[in-house]
Order: structure tokens, then C-alpha cells, then sequence
């Protein structure tokens, strides 16, 4: 069984100041998403789910669907505020999504199979899709609860323009993940790479130190854990408009209680994303040298 793709592209672009999953990066027009589903379909992966918001839909067929008739399978889900367990309502004053956690469980309807998980603004290389196909291919998903996470060394993820969000990684002897402990504060200094913590202390990381960029590869017994920890989540925190449902939190507890074990995979291509919207011209400085490679072709699609 050929694994899915799940791409999350239903998220504001607060910093980016734009719809950063609609940005036509490429020579031809490829948006960011389309580059990850290009190497998706090389690597074996067998059909693409993207998650949107219903606002963004006719744009979202016309500009990135269309372009895909034929090349793989692909369908859509909306990750919409207001679709809720039963016994929640949505509070007046919720704006921000739910957050990844959510994200994903809204797909759960569409995916049947191990899959993995993607951000649409994030630039991952052919050899993280590789390496999640081989995964969740392999013996280690038969028994449901084995999952994985290509990780990135932090000083290749970090942002010229401003602070980032990172999953740091603590692994055990056989790199399995132990925890990936969040960072809402990272960037580069003259004096190396620091992490500004919540009681305004400041934390120094090391550059080599793995971290989560939101590409995993899971199995369907996922969704059962993100319904519980869902509902959970919203009975203590369903009225503040800031608080989300993060997947590497609920990863974090599954692996805590013993509930699943996660592979931290190695990655070898190049990550670059676009949290900020100057990161568009390195983005774009990226895309040329990759075909100028050989790596993509001018047209991805032709």
C-alpha cells in the first residue's frame, strides 16, 4: 500500500503577511506545496491530502489543483474553526486556528493509511520524502504505534529576518525521539544561536541539535490519540483565543505514556521555508539553483 501525503496549508501567514501556500515561487508558477508533492510522487507516495480553509478554496483548485489532474490522487478537507467535538461550541472571540494537532485530525475521514504529514510553506527536499516513503513502507508501521520524524540540524532552519518556532529534539541512544521540546523564541546572534524562554531568560542551543519541522510520518491510530487529546485540550483551554493544539505536544505525551515509539529520521536536503516575507527572495534564490542542478525541471508539471 502506497502511503499518503498530508499537506497543512490552512494556516494565516501572520509574519509572511500573505497567503504564503498561494505564493508562485517557481518558474512556472509551482507554489512551494507543489515542489513537496513532485518529490512525494517520486519517492512512491500514492495520494495527497490538503487541508484549507473553505475561504481559500476556489483559488486553491484554480492555482494548485488543476495542475495535478492526473499526476497523483489528491482530495481536500477544511480545517475550519468551528468544527468541533460534540459538546463544544466555538467562542466568540476565536480567531487563530486550532493549530496542527487539529489540522490533522480533521483529515482523518480521508487518510485510510500510514501517511505523512507536511507544512505547505515549507521547502523539505526529495530526500525527506524518501526517507518518510521507505518508513512507512517498512516492517516498523505494522504494529500501528511506530511513527517518525525527519529531523533538521537547527542552524539550517533558521530565518535571516527574525525569530522562529522549533521543536528541539532529545533522543535516545538509538535516535529514538524522547521528547520535542518547543521553542517559541529561536534565532541567530553574533553570539551564536539562542533561545529567548518564556521568563525572559536566554538559552544558548547548539547548531547541530536536531529539531521539528513538521514533517512526520504517522499511522492511522494517530487520529484516535488527537480525538482524545482534542477534547482534552479544549475543556482546558477552549476559551482562550491563543492557546492551540500543537502535534509535537500531543506526540510529546504519547511517548511519555508509552504509547507509541517515533523514529527520528536524518535529514539530508536542504529545508528553507518562508516564515517571513523577505525569506521570499532566498526561497526564490533556492528554487533556481535546484533546476539550474538538474534537480526540477523548469516546468513541473509538463
Amino acid at each position: 500500500m502506497k502511503p499518503t501525503l498530508l499537506i497543512l496549508a490552512a494556516g494565516l501567514g501572520s509574519r509572511y503577511g500573505s497567503l504564503k501556500q498561494m505564493d508562485k515561487l517557481g518558474p512556472s508558477g509551482e507554489t512551494l506545496l507543489e515542489y513537496s508533492v513532485f518529490d512525494a510522487i517520486r519517492a512512491g507516495f500514492g495520494k495527497v491530502v490538503f487541508v484549507i480553509r473553505k475561504d481559500i478554496e476556489t483559488d486553491f483548485k484554480e492555482s494548485v489543483l488543476k495542475k495535478l489532474e492526473g499526476k497523483i490522487a489528491v482530495d481536500y478537507i477544511f480545517q475550519e474553526l468551528d468544527v468541533l467535538p460534540a459538546g463544544f461550541t466555538l467562542p466568540e472571540n476565536r480567531v487563530k486556528p486550532w493549530g496542527t494537532g487539529h489540522a490533522i485530525l480533521v483529515a482523518a475521514d480521508k487518510v485510510n493509511e500510514p501517511f505523512a504529514v507536511i507544512n505547505a510553506d515549507d521547502f523539505y527536499g526529495h530526500g525527506s520524502f524518501k526517507l518518510l516513503a521507505e518508513f512507512l513502507t517498512s516492517n516498523e508501521v505494522n504494529d500501528e504505534k511506530t511513527y517518525s520524524m525527519v529531523g533538521f540540524q537547527l542552524e539550517k532552519t533558521l530565518s535571516e529576518f527574525g525569530f522562529v518556532s522549533r521543536g528541539v529534539c532529545a533522543t535516545d541512544e538509538n535516535f529514538n525521539l524522547v521528547a520535542a521540546n518547543e521553542k517559541t523564541h529561536i534565532e541567530r546572534t553574533d553570539s551564536g544561536i539562542k533561545s529567548k524562554l518564556p521568563d525572559g531568560s536566554i538559552e544558548v542551543l547548539d547548531g547541530k541539535t536536531y529539531v521539528s519541522m513538521n514533517c512526520w510520518g504517522f499511522t492511522p491510530s494517530l487520529f484516535d490519540y488527537l480525538n482524545a487529546g482534542f477534547v482534552e485540550f479544549l475543556q482546558n483551554n477552549v476559551s482562550n483565543p491563543k492557546a492551540e493544539f500543537y502535534i509535537p505536544f500531543m506526540v510529546n505525551e504519547l511517548i511519555e505514556r508509552g504509547d507509541v515509539k517515533v523514529k527520528v529520521l536524518k535529514g539530508y536536503s536542504e529545508w528553507f521555508g518562508m516564515t517571513y516575507k523577505q525569506d521570499r527572495e532566498l526561497a526564490l534564490d533556492k528554487i533556481r539553483d535546484l533546476i539550474a542542478q538538474g534537480v526540477y525541471p523548469e516546468n513541473l508539471w509538463n
